[in-house]
């Protein structure tokens, strides 16, 4: 139950600060993000709530308290004790959102997390333990207000209150006819299936979330396909769906459509008592910016994909099977794409400062640009599939550290069956050695290149590679080379069988 906590204040007078959606707006979607524009600037204070009413039976629907801090800023503690899930994560459970269950619920194996009430916290795309999230950013003069998701209903009257205190200038909004707003009667017919994403909400959703929200869980085949068409806009969000089948997500183009949020390892950790992401059916990680869960035959393309913070930190991070990237820049910190289930990416631009692919694979990438601090690889597939496959790809080293993979033992741990590929590669500023560190326990791993090439489109010199890297030769090899051409070796399907 929601505690009404907006203290009786004097209303907005300055009419030169924009609102959004605007006051007696209609037609706005239930996702909207909320929005003040001042003609001064302005700081976020430490006290006071944000509140949403109904109109008509004046119910408080959310609020938004600002005394509560969004998120930790240190690692939490490790635990020696934690553990892999027992049994594989149950994806089965019902659709949860904020209107029906308490956020920080928690699902798995996972105990009840102990920070609960300490932060701010909001279920997003189903996941009931919840995410961490700042309900207020400031961004030059603009603040950025996310209410907790699934919360605004379509058909309803609401206003917004603003307590003295949650900015430092701003002396807030008391009167509830200062800012109230009227959401679309309706959301789109069910049997639509191209649906529109505009920041400016003039499509379907005013979020990429909003929309996959809205789309059902495993469509049955590629004839119910649904398309998310992102038009340009800068979408400051944190993006996490699971259970999705047959969904496009597509930009109006990739250097339009900006997707990022400040997230990562340290700003929502996975439980303190169990381990995420290394095995198959773990535990989910909450850590990137935009996460694609135990989805399959999805396609992403004409997007930039990016987390606004450092440390481990995705910008994307999937978990599926036959999912398919085209034209899609990635950028992340440590980290910066985690590909776990087949995927194939196509002319794609990933960013990173180290260990900038990680993951179980398959992976095929198809002229990609790969750019990195540190290592550009860190493998962790077994000897149940290949691992990243690389045809005519560049990557492009910005350290002295910019080896093209490393394979440390990891806690005791290696992975004796990592597998990467490079053919007809471009290597600019890569280190002689190439690879490594490789650590004995990594001694077997499948480290090839074949036909690797400088920026001048010169054979690179392999007398100082690593000894545990091999050369493919172009006669004893031919049938080698050719299979890892073949993406269909690789993942079991082809670009045309995702088309």
């Amino acid at each position: 139950m929601l505690v009404a906590c907006c203290a009786a204040l004097p209303s907005m007078a300055d009419d030169s600060i924009v609102l959004f959606p605007g006051n007696g707006a209609r037609d706005v979607n239930p996702d909207t993000q909320l929005s003040l524009t001042f003609p001064y600037d302005d700081e976020l204070g430490d006290k006071g709530c944000i509140c949403i009413y109904d109109v008509k039976t004046r119910r408080l629907v959310d609020k938004l308290d600002i005394s509560i801090p969004p998120g930790p800023t240190q690692p939490q503690p490790r635990n020696p004790e934690a553990i892999y899930t027992p049994v594989p994560y149950d994806y089965s459970q019902a659709h949860v959102t904020n209107r029906t269950t308490k956020a920080g619920t928690p699902s798995g194996a996972a105990a009840r997390a102990a920070d609960i009430g300490r932060y701010q916290l909001s279920i997003i795309g189903g996941f009931s333990d919840g995410f961490h999230f700042y309900p207020v950013m400031i961004r030059g003069r603009k603040a950025l207000i996310q209410l907790h998701h699934n919360l605004l209903e379509y058909g309803h009257d609401y206003a917004v209150t603003i307590d003295r205190g949650v900015f430092k200038n701003f002396k807030g909004i008391s009167n509830r006819r200062t800012w109230t707003f009227s959401t679309k009667q309706a959301p789109p017919p069910a049997t639509q299936r191209l649906l529109t994403v505009a920041a400016d909400g003039s499509g379907d959703f005013s979020t990429v979330q909003g929309a996959l929200d809205f789309i059902p869980d495993h469509v049955a085949s590629n004839n119910d396909r649904y398309t998310v068409r992102v038009m340009n806009g800068d979408y400051e969000e944190l993006v996490y769906f699971r259970n999705k089948s047959h969904v496009t997500i597509e930009g109006q183009s990739r250097d339009g459509v900006l997707i990022h949020y400040p997230n990562n390892e340290v700003f929502n950790p996975h439980p303190a008592d169990i381990k995420t992401n290394e095995l198959r059916g773990t535990f989910p990680s909450r850590r990137a910016a935009f996460a694609v869960d135990n989805c399959t035959d999805m396609v992403l393309r004409n997007l930039t994909l990016k987390t606004d913070c450092q440390g481990q930190a995705e910008g994307l991070l999937i978990n599926g099977e036959r999912n398919f990237l085209d034209n899609v820049r990635i950028v992340g910190s440590g980290d910066a794409l985690q590909t776990n289930g087949s995927a194939y990416y196509h002319n794609c631009v990933i960013e990173g400062g180290g260990d900038t692919v990680l993951g179980r694979g398959p992976a095929y990438f198809n002229h990609c640009t790969l750019v990195s601090w540190g290592a550009f690889m860190w493998i962790r597939n077994t000897e149940e599939n290949h691992g990243n496959i690389f045809v005519n790809c560049t990557f492009r080293g910005l350290g002295p550290d910019a080896v093209l993979a490393r394979l440390p033992d990891n806690k005791g741990k290696n992975y004796p069956h990592a597998e990467a590929v490079l053919l007809n590669c471009t290597l600019d500023h890569i280190p002689a050695v190439g690879w490594g560190p490789v650590d004995d326990s990594a001694r077997s791993a499948t480290l090839l290149e074949f036909n690797s090439l400088d920026t001048e489109g010169r054979p690179v010199d392999m007398t100082s590679r690593h000894p545990v890297a091999r050369q493919l030769h172009p006669l004893r090899d031919a049938k080698t080379i050719a299979d890892y051409y073949d993406s269909r070796f690789v993942l079991g399907y082809s670009m045309e069988d995702l088309k």
